[in-house]
């Protein structure tokens, strides 16, 4: 039997925004904004194998969530002309899952496997000799009447989507053809999507706003098109569904992300460690009761961003606020003797 389908998403995403999520995917390389190098190779990859009547090989995409891996996954089987079967790490727990999956697929057809890296051991090695060789073992009976049988699977791309490379096996890594690792993207790229966004959803929207939108996205489409639709929310409910820069701009407020991104608990993480902790350094654990959140989520929902932005950095002692995390505060660094900005 097929597993079911697990999607590993934003915490903070309702199930309906995924739902429309969907829709606003690219299906095709032309239509993709951004990852210029990655998008170029894979294109080669793609038609090369296209040309050839052959099987791509396998495609590990690398990168922070948000960034286009599901989607990239998605051209690729259009542009192949291929069926896509889509799961996660988490929902191929046993050996069968991954043989049902395997049975299923048809010739060149594409096996999407989301948040690769959390594959149990067991799973993995199912996969090594269908990589490879395209066959699987599978045991038949139980104790001393058991026997392992190989069979053999219609040839298949699978493509990986991992948010944390390391903790990939090498012999699974290695397996791989085709490396590929996402970059966040430029304000011009975002402000692109947020525009093209806009034209699926039927909403106007003028340059101004979309470029305050997309400076406000942490560098991330999936951001930007959440936004979007928040806005788009305000200005229908409040006004008459026209973005115009200070409908934006009131929207952006009233949800309270700032001009960097940060949003709410953002702005309460550097405020705590500022106010409460001395600018730190103080323990994941003691700054997540403080919040009221779990520690999980601080660091690695929200700390990514504060850290990449410099507000905040991790040391061996625990999190520091770092100069501009106090002015992102309305906040004067401390400079006396002694503190973590002594002058002298």
């Amino acid at each position: 039997m097929t597993p079911p389908v697990d999607r590993i998403g934003d915490p903070n995403e309702r199930a309906d925004d995924r739902d429309l999520e969907l829709g606003l995917r690219p299906r095709r390389f032309s239509d993709f904004v951004g990852q210029g190098a990655a998008k170029e190779q894979l294109e080669i990859f793609v038609q090369a194998a296209r040309n050839r009547g052959d099987t791509l090989d396998h495609v590990l995409i690398a990168g922070p969530p948000g960034l286009g891996k599901t989607t990239l996954a998605g051209i690729i089987a259009t542009e192949l002309g291929v069926g896509m079967h889509t799961t996660s790490g988490p929902a191929l727990e046993r050996k069968v899952d991954v043989a049902g999956l395997l049975t299923n697929l048809q010739e060149g057809d594409v096996l999407f496997v989301d948040e690769i890296h959390r594959l149990n051991a067991a799973v993995e090695e199912v996969l090594y000799p269908a990589m490879e060789d395209y066959e699987i073992d599978i045991m038949i009976g139980e104790g001393p009447a058991a026997r392992s049988i190989r069979m053999q699977v219609q040839p298949f791309t699978l493509i990986g989507a991992t948010t944390r490379t390391g903790l990939l096996t090498t012999p699974l890594r290695d397996r791989f053809g085709v490396w590929q690792r996402l970059e966040y993207y430029e304000i011009e790229e975002l402000a692109q999507i947020v525009r093209r966004s806009s034209g699926i959803l039927k909403v106007s929207i003028d340059d101004d706003s979309a470029f305050e939108i997309a400076g406000r996205s942490r560098g991330t489409p999936r951001v930007a098109n959440r936004l979007l639709r928040r806005v788009r929310d305000f200005a229908e409910v409040r006004h008459e569904g026209v973005i115009d820069h200070g409908i934006c701009l009131a929207a952006l407020e009233l949800f309270q992300v700032d001009a960097e991104g940060l949003d709410k608990l953002d702005r309460d993480i550097l405020c705590a460690i500022a106010q409460k902790f001395d600018g730190g350094p103080v323990g994941l654990d003691t700054l997540a009761v403080a919040l009221g959140e779990e520690a999980d989520t601080v660091m690695d929902v929200y700390e990514p961003y504060l850290i990449m932005q410099g507000f905040l950095k991790r040391t061996p002692r625990g999190r520091v606020l770092t100069r501009s995390g106090f002015q992102h505060c309305g906040l004067t660094p401390p400079a006396g003797p002694g503190t973590l900005f002594d002058e002298s």
